[in-house]
């Protein structure tokens, strides 16, 4: 028998159990609400939303509703729900009763749906007749929330509740958790709940200590540590640098024409867009080399620091005659160990030559999601700040 009441689920934590009650209150008393509900992260929004999707599809098992949850990825954000939920049916000794098929997971003729929100994905047709949820909403795009998913409610005045973190101060969550501030100054209801790292470490000591990491390593200002552990957002932040960060990428190596013996070089290669396979007077095919230095002794952390030591752009050229000449830099001038090539688009097909050129383990080909630029930008962000990547020195290039 599983649980029917919030208060009888033991792995909700007060304070998700505050949360849980203020959607569940919605959608049985068929309020529509839209409820904005920020984490820290790791601090257990996942978990709420199993509990709550496991509860409302036991509930109303013997109707043939469904809840829709939307996320920016399939993979990895929806399988990882998708698996979750199916691991708390288990334990909860429903199997007999339940099914999953490859987007949905059903207890009795109540289903609960998993959407991506990726550009291009497919959701038209769906109800959400049950609930509409939004995980990791702030990295959702707005106008196709709205468009897409939002009228999924409209028909049963469905509850929506947004999960994430905070970022800037224009996506959907953070838009969305203004009007339900302002909704909350009018008439008292609470729609908006935010537990920061300090409220998660009161029940759980050991969060202490990691989110303690996280700032050490990081710094208190940093935005990752702002934005996911302190919820607060931060203006601009839709900018991967600051100012600031500007100021620390500028190092004071010099520049190199060529490798240099002993030294170990890596690059990164951004392919541009444009019109028959050439690049776009709007856009550069940029690329740039990073010499790796690595810490001798009594370093905490064992990455090498990455020093830029040269960037080559060209605008204009086709991808044609480019090629022989990105090849050549790779494999002869600076005869480099490893290089990222972005392989989004047409940068498939440079990729795939770039390792008929210099084999396939010295290229690594890397293709863009939402969730991968997420990543991506953060360790980025981590690498400037620690003083791990810094460009050379001004030598007056363009």
């Amino acid at each position: 028998m599983t649980a029917t009441r919030i208060g009888e689920m033991p792995r909700l934590r007060p304070y998700q159990r505050e949360a849980a009650r203020a959607v569940l209150a919605s959608v049985r008393g068929g309020l529509g609400r839209t409820i904005t509900i920020e984490v820290a992260r790791q601090g257990g929004k996942n978990e709420l939303s199993a509990q709550l999707e496991l509860l409302l599809l036991t509930a109303h098992a013997g109707r043939d509703v469904a809840l829709v949850k939307c996320a920016p990825t399939l993979r990895p954000q929806l399988r990882v729900s998708m698996h979750r939920l199916w691991t708390r049916i288990g334990q909860a000794g429903l199997r007999v009763v339940a099914a999953r098929d490859a987007n949905a997971i059903a207890i009795g003729r109540a289903r609960a749906v998993f959407l991506s929100a990726a550009p291009g994905a497919s959701v038209v047709g769906h109800t959400a007749s049950l609930l509409l949820e939004a995980d990791e909403a702030q990295d959702i795009d707005e106008d196709r929330f709205h468009r897409d998913f939002r009228p999924m409610a409209a028909t049963t005045n469905a509850t929506t509740v947004m999960y994430g973190t905070a970022w800037d101060e224009s996506g959907l969550l953070e838009r969305a958790k203004q009007a339900n501030l302002e909704a909350e100054r009018r008439d008292g209801e609470r729609r908006h709940f935010a537990y920061d790292w300090q409220t998660v470490a009161r029940h759980v000591p050991a969060y202490a200590a990691h989110v303690a990491e996280v700032r050490a390593r990081l710094g208190e200002t940093h935005p990752l540590f702002l934005t996911q552990y302190c919820l607060k957002p931060v203006p601009g932040a839709g900018r991967l640098f600051t100012q600031v960060h500007l100021a620390l990428l500028h190092g004071t190596h010099d520049a190199e024409r060529g490798a240099t013996a002993g030294a170990t070089y890596v690059a990164g290669l951004d392919i541009a867009g444009g019109e028959d396979g050439g690049s776009s007077a709007r856009d550069s095919t940029v690329l740039a080399i990073g010499r790796l230095v690595f810490e001798t002794h009594g370093a905490f952390d064992a990455s090498p620091r990455i020093e830029i030591v040269a960037l080559y752009a060209w605008t204009g050229e086709p991808h044609e005659t480019l090629l022989p000449q990105v090849a050549g830099l790779l494999r002869d001038t600076w005869r480099t160990a490893q290089v990222a090539v972005d392989a989004t688009g047409i940068g498939e097909t440079i990729a795939r030559l770039l390792v008929s050129a210099l084999g396939e383990h010295r290229v690594d080909a890397l293709k863009f999601t939402a969730d991968s630029k997420s990543r991506l930008g953060f360790a980025m962000l981590a690498a400037v700040n620690s003083g791990r990547l810094r460009l050379h020195r001004d030598d007056g290039s363009p």
